[in-house]
């Protein structure tokens, strides 16, 4: 591709991206979704101005590195630790409902391989930790005690997706299902996770200093990005996708993470909140081309709308998408209402089910038909769980109102 060609679809995919986010933004709903909605109506789908190339995936890939980055920067273990059993419980069941179900209805009912059955299963298993905070934070009841089973669980749910993410990537590489491999690939994860927190802190400190010191604005960013490059590769390395390593250095930056056992670099909050803030618009820059990519690679045109087949495996995947993830919530010994809410804010997908999708779909393992009704999917409960979650509670106000009297009393 010539370069003038190049820049001008870059051109449009950031206007267009940043358009459709803020206007699906305004409606109330998440942004992501604009962004998908613009790949879309770029792509092959509808306008045919973008079509996916070797220099828009790598941007994509980096987008996708820096979005787990920022995912792992904004993890609160101490939240993850102090969830308890309750957190736990809804994530086991929330991650392996899901991921069973879905499994068995794409391979038994609908006769696909295991691998795209595996693939499809694992996209479910996925929470977006984002839309769960920011619709509970928009009713103020983040800090409530459902609110913080669920932000427990959808974080668990996270490390619980990526370990998944790591072995699906390698069976993707290898093109089959190798048990042995994948044992071997969460083995070396397990190492990567016990040296890359370690590793991180001390470089990161290095970092503070170099920033006390230097009069350079730019130091923070371009050392940072270095940085997650460095733990990219060096997860890629160790046998697991690039945007594991990503999630690795956002998690050891996070101002909330700490080294267990005493061996605890100090973290320098103040700095830590740098980092994040001199971040975001690199992420924020990035993190939509990944997004209009996914909506870029589906062709909507190519999908047999009249099968069968296409229509019931869609409606198939919704009801599993969302009744499985009320499993856990139901197992709490908790008031029912409380429970149906916790289930409510596991179900939207969003960044986390497209990166499944995404990478399925790069893989060749998921074909048009398949990858499209997942997009679907994941754009469902993604639009549509927020609205679900304050129209719940509106309709329910008195049973939450009598509990925070009681709480206060």
């Amino acid at each position: 591709m010539e370069a003038h060609t190049f820049l001008l679809q870059l051109l449009i995919i950031l206007v267009a991206a940043s358009a459709a986010g803020e206007l699906v933004a305004a409606m109330g709903a998440p942004s992501v979704i604009g962004e998908l909605v613009a790949g879309i109506i770029l792509g092959p789908s509808l306008l045919g101005w973008v079509e996916p190339n070797d220099l828009l995936r790598v941007l994509a890939e980096i987008g996708v590195i820096l979005l787990l980055f920022e995912v792992g920067l904004e993890t609160d273990m101490g939240k993850l630790l102090g969830a308890g059993r309750k957190s736990i419980t809804v994530a086991i069941g929330g991650f392996l409902a899901p991921l069973i179900l879905g499994f068995a209805i794409t391979h038994f009912l609908f006769g696909q391989s295991l691998l795209v059955s595996l693939f499809v299963g694992g996209t479910l298993t996925a929470t977006s930790i984002g839309i769960t905070v920011r619709t509970l934070s928009d009713i103020h009841r983040h800090n409530s005690p459902e609110g913080q089973i669920t932000l427990g669980a959808a974080v668990l749910d996270d490390l619980f997706s990526v370990a998944l993410l790591a072995v699906l990537y390698e069976f993707s590489v290898t093109g089959e299902v190798n048990w042995i491999n994948a044992a071997k690939v969460l083995a070396y994860i397990s190492v990567f996770f016990l040296m890359a927190p370690v590793l991180a802190k001390l470089m990161s400190r290095v970092i503070n200093v170099l920033d006390q010191r230097i009069d350079n604005p730019g130091l923070i960013p371009v050392t940072i990005v270095s940085l997650v490059l460095f733990f990219a590769w060096l997860a890629h390395l160790f046998g697991a996708p690039e945007l594991l390593g990503g999630f690795a250095a956002g998690l050891a930056l996070s101002r909330r993470f700490f080294l267990p056992l005493g061996l605890a670099v100090q973290t320098d909050s103040a700095f830590a909140h740098k980092i994040e803030s001199q971040m975001k618009p690199i992420v924020q820059l990035f993190t939509p081309i990944f997004f209009v990519m996914v909506g870029v690679s589906l062709d909507l045109r190519e999908v047999e709308w009249s099968s069968w087949f296409f229509w019931a495996f869609s409606l198939a995947l919704v009801v599993v998408a969302i009744g499985s993830k009320f499993t856990g919530a139901l197992m709490l010994q908790e008031p029912f209402h409380r429970r149906v809410v916790i289930g409510m804010a596991m179900v939207p997908r969003g960044e986390v089910g497209l990166i499944f999708a995404g990478l399925g779909s790069a893989a060749g393992i998921l074909v048009n038909d398949i990858y499209t009704a997942l997009i679907m999917v994941i754009a469902y409960t993604t639009l549509l769980s927020p609205f679900w979650i304050k129209l719940y509670y509106r309709m329910f106000s008195q049973y939450f109102t009598n509990e925070t009297v009681k709480d206060r009393a």
